[in-house]
């Protein structure tokens, strides 16, 4: 295992490499610069040269993200000159806000999906099967935004049971303290997590109830209740343990349209308010993070994954 966890951190450093290149690198060749979207379209010549000199644009591609390199390897993401306040600071203030959409949103989906894919298992071809097949087709299938609008105007506009914004506190806690206000947004991410994974829970139950292991235990007497909790469960999870660190990158991206929606001030707020004004560092630090974030959660489930099922022993090789 020693030896897996050394293979898979030096990927992960490539990988990152490979993202801060090719993100930055496409950053830099949008439509737009920097200097217009902070100083106006009556801006001078005069003045975008000197905002690009301040700033280091001016100089060759390479050479500038040798230097943004060099400040990211020292723990320093930049400074946001659309914000006027370090890039570190700001993800450091929003991160735990996502962290508690996102992380919210994860668990209640694993705690639907899984049972709910175990029972269309158990159900197969019966009514609450394709009941709950034809919700997930329906929930996987519409778009983040969508959704969110859809459950926007029908409990806020419509039946004025929820506020139609996330919560504005500037902390988790303040957060915490409006919970109404974080139904609609984790319950939007939910959704259509809920959606992909009962679909993939229903089916590795299936297969895994087709197993010799599982008849004999049916032959020995268990019952339903026994059968599940000690054969179905554990080795159906397997490939949910996959998925969640896989879908990631779907999360946050979503998170981002979500928080946008529901004015939610986390990443993804912070994230779509610097695209419009083509704040580079904010947009560089939060690719990072994602970046990261994704990485790891990817380890984690690959140890889960060896945890789960003792069967499996990872190699160095």
């Amino acid at each position: 295992m020693r030896g897996y966890l050394v293979k898979r951190c030096a990927q992960a450093l490539v990988v990152l490499f490979i993202v801060t290149v090719v993100v930055f690198s496409i950053l830099h060749f949008l439509p737009g610069s920097p200097a217009r979207a902070l100083l106006g379209i009556h801006a001078t010549p005069g003045a975008i040269r000197a905002f690009n000199e301040a700033n280091g644009y001016n100089r060759a591609l390479p050479i500038q993200y040798i230097d943004y390199l060099d400040r990211l390897v020292h723990g320093n993401l930049g400074f946001s000159y659309h914000f006027d306040q370090s890039v570190g600071s700001l993800l450091s203030l929003d991160m735990p806000k996502s962290a508690l959409l996102i992380g919210s949103s994860y668990a209640i989906a694993l705690l639907i999906a899984i049972p709910l894919g175990i029972v269309q298992a158990l159900r197969r071809n019966k009514v609450t099967d394709h009941t709950v097949t034809t919700l997930s087709f329906i929930g996987y299938a519409m778009p983040t935004f969508w959704l969110g609008m859809l459950l926007l105007v029908l409990f806020s506009a419509k039946l004025h049971i929820l506020p139609p914004e996330g919560p504005q506190g500037a902390s988790v806690s303040a957060s915490l303290s409006d919970p109404s206000a974080l139904v609609l947004p984790v319950a939007t991410l939910t959704i259509v997590t809920v959606a992909q994974f009962s679909r993939f829970m229903r089916s590795s139950a299936i297969e895994t109830m087709l197993q010799d292991f599982v008849r004999t235990a049916l032959a020995k007497g268990d019952s339903r209740w026994q059968l599940v909790r000690r054969h179905v469960l554990r080795n159906s999870v397997l490939p949910i343990i996959t998925l969640a660190g896989l879908s990631l990158p779907t999360v946050f991206s979503g998170a981002i349209i979500v928080e946008a929606l529901f004015n939610y001030p986390g990443m993804g707020w912070l994230f779509w308010t610097a695209t419009g004004a083509h704040d580079y560092p904010v947009l560089m630090g939060f690719t990072v993070v994602v970046a990261v974030a994704t990485v790891v959660g990817n380890l984690i489930a690959d140890i889960a994954y060896a945890w789960a099922d003792p069967r499996i022993r990872y190699q160095a090789a």
